[in-house]
C-alpha cells in the first residue's frame, strides 16, 4: 500500500514540475513538439531512476560510514554527469534521430535541478504517507519514488507539449505568442494538478 501512495504522491500530488518547480528549463525548452518532449521525458526518466539508485547506495555505503556527508552534493553531481554522458553515448548509437532532435537539451539533463533534487530529497527528507510516522526511504522505496517522480515529470512534459502543439494551430494574439502563452498554459496546468492535493 505504501508503494501505491508513493507513486500517486510523486506523479500527481507533488509533481516535480508543477508543484515543486524543478526542471523548468527543459519543460519550457523542449516542449514545442510532442515527439521531442516524449524523448526528453524518457531520457530524464532513465537518468533520474538510475542516478537516484546509485546516489542512494553511495550515501548509505560510502559517504555515511566515512562521515563525509558534506561531500554529498559534489559526489551526486559527478555521478549524474557520468550517467548523462553514458545516456548520450547510448542514444547516439541506438537512435541518432532522437539524439539530434534533443540537441543541446541532452547535456542540459546534467544541470537539470530535477535530477539532483530527487537524489538529494531521497537521502535527506523524511517522508510520511497515509498518516504514517515520517521515515527515511529504504532502497526499494527510493527507486519507486525516483521512477514515479520521473513519470510525473514525463506526464507534465507530454501534456504541456500537446497543449503547445494545439496552441500553435490557434490564432493567439501577437503579444501572447511564444513564452507568454506557454507560461499561462503551464500555470493553468499546475492549477489542474492542484486538484489532486487531497489524494494522499
Amino acid at each position: 500500500m505504501e508503494y501505491i501512495l508513493i507513486i500517486i504522491s510523486a506523479i500527481f500530488v507533488n509533481n516535480i514540475l508543477l508543484s515543486q518547480f524543478m526542471g523548468i528549463c527543459p519543460f519550457l525548452g523542449v516542449s514545442n513538439k510532442l515527439s521531442t518532449a516524449a524523448g526528453m521525458s524518457g531520457a530524464v526518466c532513465f537518468v533520474i531512476t538510475l542516478s537516484t539508485t546509485v546516489t542512494y547506495l553511495l550515501q548509505q555505503y560510502v559517504l555515511a560510514p566515512l562521515g563525509i556527508e558534506f561531500m554529498q552534493t559534489i559526489s551526486f553531481i559527478l555521478v549524474i554527469a557520468g550517467l548523462v554522458q553514458m545516456v548520450e553515448i547510448i542514444l547516439k548509437k541506438i537512435s541518432p534521430s532522437l539524439y539530434s532532435a534533443l540537441g543541446i537539451f541532452l547535456p542540459l539533463i546534467t544541470t537539470n535541478c530535477a535530477v539532483l533534487g530527487v537524489a538529494l530529497t531521497v537521502v535527506q527528507k523524511e517522508f510520511s504517507f497515509g498518516g504514517a510516522e515520517p521515515h527515511m526511504l529504504n532502497l526499494g522505496e527510493s527507486v519507486v519514488y525516483a521512477f514515479a517522480t520521473s513519470v510525473g515529470f514525463g506526464l507534465a512534459m507530454i501534456l504541456f507539449a500537446g497543449l503547445r502543439e494545439q496552441l500553435s494551430l490557434n490564432n493567439v494574439p501577437k503579444s501572447f505568442k511564444g513564452i507568454p502563452i506557454a507560461l499561462i498554459t503551464a500555470s493553468i496546468l499546475a492549477m489542474a494538478f492542484m486538484g489532486f492535493s487531497g489524494l494522499v
